[in-house]
């Protein structure tokens, strides 16, 4: 029960990476971007091929090129994307994460296909037994949150951020006022791709094993539920509610076990029945989250 418990709290650290990634694009800069997976798995791929095919590269280097690739990916996408808006940015970028899986799936030389890359290494992974590692990348992960929270922390209290969530409001207004509003649209998307990259490379790492079939669209949309219902705009919003979502998709596990009588699929229906009725509920309370952004009133400088 210990070793399930701190494999949930990685995989909640994991999904708050994702959404304080999601909150950079659309809670400050209010682009739509249901391509989340497809970072994701460009980030583990990246860092996988080259510690496992390349067995010289070590973890760290691996993760940081993984960075590098999904922020090059995302700049790219946005480049594409920078006029579309709304529904038509949404469908973009959900197709990007598609055609992403379907490579994946079906090249061979590189990802291996639908039979994934195995024995990805982990830090001190063989060297401790195996309650230890999940203690340590549970600390390593925390960490991770920790740094990236801060990071997105400085990005929205600085005048970038301010300069963001204008963009977000009025992105015309924004361009009158002489700002370049391509160029920041598309480092805001390079820096969440980055950050959803960056949690795709851990999450490789620590399960040792990926393939296509992980990289699901379902992902993105846990990814978005939790901003929302952590609240959008801000970033202890993104890891809490990430935290919320996966106590909500494994709380109903316990929940619907108890239940007799109930068949496979019947189990899996209810789950999702009660995942969604929470959601709904807690959105319905607190319809702007649990911690919904307030503007930031910065002093006015002294004329004198």
């Amino acid at each position: 029960m210990e070793n399930y418990l701190v494999a949930m709290a990685v995989f909640a650290g994991l999904y708050g990476l994702m959404a304080l990634g999601l909150n950079v694009i659309w809670g400050m800069a209010g682009m739509i971007n249901l391509g989340l997976v497809g970072f994701m798995a460009v980030g583990a791929y990246t860092s996988a091929l080259l510690t496992v095919r390349h067995a010289t590269w070590p973890i760290p280097l691996g993760i940081l090129a993984a960075v590098l690739v999904t922020a090059t990916a995302g700049a790219l996408v946005a480049r594409i994307t920078a006029r579309m808006r709304g529904d038509y940015l949404a469908i973009v970028t959900l197709g990007f994460s598609e055609v992403v899986r379907l490579v994946a799936a079906n090249e061979i030389r590189f990802t291996n296909g639908t039979d994934g890359i195995s024995a990805i290494p982990g830090p001190w992974r063989g060297e401790v037994a195996p309650a230890t590692f999940n203690l340590i990348f549970l600390g390593l992960t925390a960490l991770a949150v920790l740094v990236v929270y801060l990071v997105c922390q400085r990005i929205r209290h600085s005048p970038y951020g301010r300069v963001l969530r204008a963009i977000r409001d009025d992105d015309q207004v924004t361009a009158v006022a002489g700002k370049p509003v391509l160029r920041f649209k598309t480092e805001a998307f390079a820096v969440g791709a980055a950050i959803t990259g960056f949690a795709g490379a851990l999450y490789g790492h620590y399960n040792a094993y990926i393939a296509p079939e992980g990289f699901v669209p379902l992902i993105t949309i846990y990814v978005v539920l939790a901003l929302t219902a952590g609240g959008t705009g801000t970033n202890a919003g993104a890891v809490v509610g990430a935290v919320l979502v996966v106590a909500f998709m494994e709380g109903t596990r316990f929940v619907v076990a108890a239940i007799p009588g109930l068949a496979a699929v019947q189990i899996a229906a209810v789950r999702e029945f009660l995942i969604a009725a929470l959601l709904i509920l807690l959105l319905r309370v607190r319809p702007q989250g649990l911690f919904p952004e307030r503007h930031i009133r910065h002093p006015v400088p002294d004329p004198r």
